[in-house]
């Protein structure tokens, strides 16, 4: 019989899947004694999280009709949401569920390759979670811009990201049950101006223009990058599994109605876009929805969508923030990271997680929007090639293991359905600009050297470390 045990011998120890073999997964939790006081995170908060994970709205996703013209825009939306972030979703779900803690995908790789590896995902896919809500800012002051024009560049704008960033920080230490009903209501802020658009729309559309493609004028970088960072990242809401109302039921089910949520968001308005008004690649950027309502609708419609996208881009930082210092407690609750890390506030947020991610923001927010997207995707993409390869070695080494919810394929379904994401970031990889790929090689040296000095830190106790974990979730197999 498949269970979820607690082992009496230590607290927060969780053996998953005793069977008559027996083979189990044994995940030392280590959480704080005070976690099970603060209320858990139910259906609907979690499905908003996961969309301001993934998505947020159709903004910053402009670039992919200027790389690539209408056709091919339209044509990404629909199918790469196929290849890449179902596998991603789909994945996410089993091992969510098969390890419910926090720290998420460190646990998993952990798990299957190893704390050296599992660190090396953490420092991979915590630095990319930073890189990405660097952009959030940078989004919500480009939309209000040509509203304020102060804030386009010098002194007003760097302040107006301090504060806006400052801001979103204190409502992440207030509570991951306040930051998933802030995401909900956000999130419907954000969608209804793009009905209303749509409706002012349908007396303009030219379906015409959306069939509008030059394949010899197509920028590919910057098409597969702006449809990689639009719809990815849905292995983030497992970094705080732990916090979640019944795991093995909400975490599968959130996930399905975010990825309906996700892909109609997408292309309901870009179709509405790319067909009610003529073709102008070069205005198809970063804040051109708003310059759209305001052709469509006039400009109340424009202020509704700049407003919509301010408060996207805010529900976008708080999601993303919570993943990213949830991963670094899960870590710290480990032993990967010094214990300082797994302190939590009176709210039962990680407060230093909080202060780290928000720093990390604070010092990258001053690159431009395409820099900040090639970085990010590059490094992320290294963590998911981990991520897979943990997936696999599970499903071999380990199939009768507790799986609440289990893709249903066999151990081959399963390799082949993480070949066409591996092949689109072969292709993503082979693409990036030398820079990119130098300054992410940099990044990915300083995780590997970052690892055994922190063992060495530990074992000369110079810093205080987790006394039940071994520097990685705990797995072992009986």
């Amino acid at each position: 019989m498949q269970k979820l045990r607690t082992a009496a011998t230590r607290e927060g120890s969780v053996e998953m899947g005793e069977h008559n073999n027996p083979e189990c997964v044994a995940v030392s939790e280590a959480q704080s004694p005070r976690v099970n006081n603060f209320k858990k995170v139910s259906v609907l908060p979690l499905v908003f999280l996961i969309f301001y994970e993934v998505s947020g709205g159709p903004f910053g996703m402009e670039d992919s009709v200027q790389a690539a013209g209408p056709l091919l825009a339209l044509l990404g939306f629909l199918v790469f949401p196929f290849i890449w972030s179902v596998p991603e979703a789909l994945i996410t779900a089993e091992m969510g569920t098969m390890f419910p803690v926090n720290g998420g995908y460190v646990v998993w790789v952990s798990s299957a390759l190893g704390p050296f590896w599992g660190f090396q995902q953490g420092w991979l896919k915590w630095l990319s979670g930073v890189i990405d809500n660097a952009l959030y800012p940078v989004l919500f002051l480009d939309y209000l811009k040509s509203a304020i024009p102060a804030l386009g560049g010098g002194l007003p704008r760097i302040v107006a990201a301090l504060a806006l960033t400052l801001f979103l920080t204190y409502l992440n230490y207030r509570g991951l049950t306040i930051v998933g009903w802030v995401a909900v209501l956000l999130g419907i802020f954000s969608i209804i101006p793009f009905v209303v658009m749509g409706l002012v729309a349908i007396p303009k559309l030219e379906p015409s223009r959306w069939l509008v493609v030059s394949l010899h004028n197509v920028d590919w970088n910057l098409y597969l990058n702006t449809l990689f960072w639009n719809l990815n990242y849905w292995d983030s809401i497992s970094t705080l599994a732990g916090e979640v109302e019944n795991q093995k039921k909400t975490l599968p089910k959130a996930l399905f109605y975010a990825f309906i949520l996700v892909v109609v968001g997408y292309f309901f308005p870009l179709l509405i876009g790319t067909g009610a008004v003529p073709l102008d690649r070069e205005l198809w950027t970063d804040g051109y929805f708003s310059d759209i309502a305001k052709i469509v609708g006039g400009v109340w419609l424009r202020c509704w969508i700049q407003g919509a996208a301010a408060m996207s881009n805010m529900g976008m930082f708080v999601a993303e923030m919570s993943s990213d210092s949830f991963q670094l407690l899960g870590m710290a609750e480990r032993g990967m990271l010094p214990e300082f890390f797994s302190k939590r506030s009176c709210y039962g947020t990680p407060v230093i997680g909080i202060m780290f991610s928000a720093s990390g923001v604070l010092l990258l927010s001053w690159l431009s929007f395409q820099e900040i997207v090639a970085a990010e995707n590059f490094l992320y993409c290294v963590g998911m090639i981990l991520e897979f390869i943990a997936f696999i070695l599970l499903r071999v080494k380990h199939p009768a293991a507790s799986r609440p919810f289990k893709i249903p394929v066999g151990t081959v379904g399963t390799i082949f359905l993480c070949i066409p994401p591996t092949l689109l970031i072969g292709v993503l990889f082979a693409l990036s600009e030398l820079k990119v790929v130098v300054v992410s090689l940099i990044a990915i040296v300083i995780g590997l050297v970052m690892q055994p000095c922190l063992t060495y830190v530990e074992r000369k106790r110079w810093m205080k470390f987790s006394i039940s974990s071994e520097r990685s979730p705990r797995s072992s197999w009986c």
